[in-house]
């Protein structure tokens, strides 16, 4: 009893976890650094191996499970009408949070004038990748060959062919219902699977943060560190502020057990920096421990891990107000309403490309007229910064997931306001014996 007492929580694991990574790393850096045999073995060598092998085993899990559950939610819609209805409210309300987003980052660009007194004269070449057209991103969602959309972890046609699929499992009758139990019981396996990734946590978290802090170069964000500051600060701005005003505006619940409940998400966000690699624990903690049917999340998480990207609109914002402040250029009315809208499109007419944010970053420069090449010096503190864009990024998809469940009727509230629901779930306890399993606690 008194052991199950002062056992650790995993959320205090992963904490723990990455404070140690981050030690670690500065005392490999700055102790360290001339050690050939610690920099080759540890930090290049079992750090790397270990942290890599952890983000690999949760991209393994976002295909099976973005299929899986969403044909799960999508066969369990008895009014088809009802996907309709879903889709028109989670595509609006992602793209309302974008354009707030960008709108807070040019107001907070302007007010803090980060790139006054910065000579971008002398900065590099930047060549960007061409984005594709919105017509080609949109014939680009259906799938020719759904293997192959799967094999290359294609977000957008995976989610198409599963809501295809899920749809002709609810109007085939008895042998969808057969189908149905089997990809339920699939499902629940797979959540399983991730339970067992997230007791592994720590021990990933500490040797990526590890090997990100040994090779962090400090020095380029102290000479950006108005840019930095400015940036950092309008995303946890709109992390916390933005999201609980809308959490609490239209669900009526607390913001502040909301962000409690996102620890782990949030934790898992910030060490991957990737929204795909974080799907399986945003989803887990948007059912499990905010209580919103899986229905609703299998299909919100997923579309919003590939076109909601709140934190990288507020890159696009504050950089632009830098960039355009650093060439003194004075940018008007309309030039900052074509970045509001050219961003807020760009969200959902980049998905799923990679570099999204310095491709949607250079199409939003050329809207207004901007040097392209300015993007070359702010690229020396994005890792850190792309980091806590992803957070957001996952904040922000929790919170659509909670407020679209919540207005159809589809989030257990009392599993909300419970601040255990979820943790038992967590706990992984092995069988001692044949046919033999360790209890659960309560």
């Amino acid at each position: 009893m008194t052991t199950d007492k002062k056992k650790m929580s995993l959320t205090g694991k992963v904490l723990l976890g990455m404070s140690l990574g981050i030690l670690a790393g500065f005392i490999f850096r700055t102790l360290l650094a001339e050690v050939a045999l610690v920099q080759e073995y540890i930090v290049n060598g079992l750090l790397q191996v270990v942290g890599q092998i952890f983000i690999a085993s949760l991209k393994m899990l976002v295909v099976p499970l973005i299929f899986v559950s969403l044909v799960c939610g999508t066969s369990s819609l008895k009014d088809l009408s009802t996907l309709g209805r879903l889709g028109g409210k989670t595509l609006t309300f992602y793209l309302v949070t974008t354009a707030i987003a960008i709108t807070l980052a040019l107001l907070m660009g302007n007010l803090f004038k980060p790139g006054e007194g910065v000579d971008l004269t002398a900065a590099t070449s930047f060549a960007a990748k061409e984005a594709p057209t919105l017509g080609e991103v949109i014939i680009g969602m259906f799938p020719t060959n759904p293997i192959n959309s799967m094999a290359q972890g294609n977000t957008l046609q995976i989610i198409v062919f599963a809501v295809l699929f899920g749809i002709a499992i609810s109007l085939a009758g008895k042998p969808g219902e057969r189908i149905a139990a089997l990809f339920s019981d699939l499902n629940d396996v797979i959540m399983k699977l991730v339970m067992l990734l997230m007791n592994l946590a720590p021990y990933g978290v500490f040797c990526l943060m590890a090997q990100l802090f040994t090779g962090l170069g400090l020095d380029a964000i102290f000479n950006l560190m108005e840019y930095f500051l400015v940036l950092a600060g309008t995303l946890l701005l709109h992390g916390l502020v933005t999201y609980s005003i809308m959490f609490r505006a239209f669900t009526g619940l607390n913001p502040l057990i909301f962000l409690k409940k996102m620890e782990d998400a949030i934790m898992f966000a910030f060490s991957t920096a990737s929204s795909n690699a974080t799907i399986p624990v945003t989803m887990e903690t948007a059912t499990r421990r905010m209580g919103v049917d899986n229905k609703i999340a299998s299909f919100t998480v997923p579309l919003g891990a590939t076109i909601n990207m709140d934190g990288t609109a507020i890159m696009q914002g504050v950089a632009t107000a830098f960039i355009a402040q650093a060439f003194n250029i004075d940018l008007t009315f309309n030039d900052y309403l074509m970045v509001i809208m050219t961003a807020t499109l760009a969200s959902v007419g980049t998905a799923g490309v990679p570099g999204v944010g310095l491709i949607m970053l250079a199409m939003v420069l050329n809207q207004v007229g901007l040097p392209v090449e300015g993007i070359a010096l702010i690229i020396g503190v994005d890792r850190l910064l792309d980091m806590i864009r992803t957070a957001v990024n996952i904040t922000g998809d929790s919170v659509v997931t909670c407020i679209v469940g919540k207005s159809e009727g589809a989030m257990d509230v009392a599993r909300f306001n419970n601040p255990n629901a979820g943790k038992r779930e967590e706990e992984i306890h092995f069988p001692h014996g044949a046919g033999q399993q360790s209890s659960t606690k309560a």
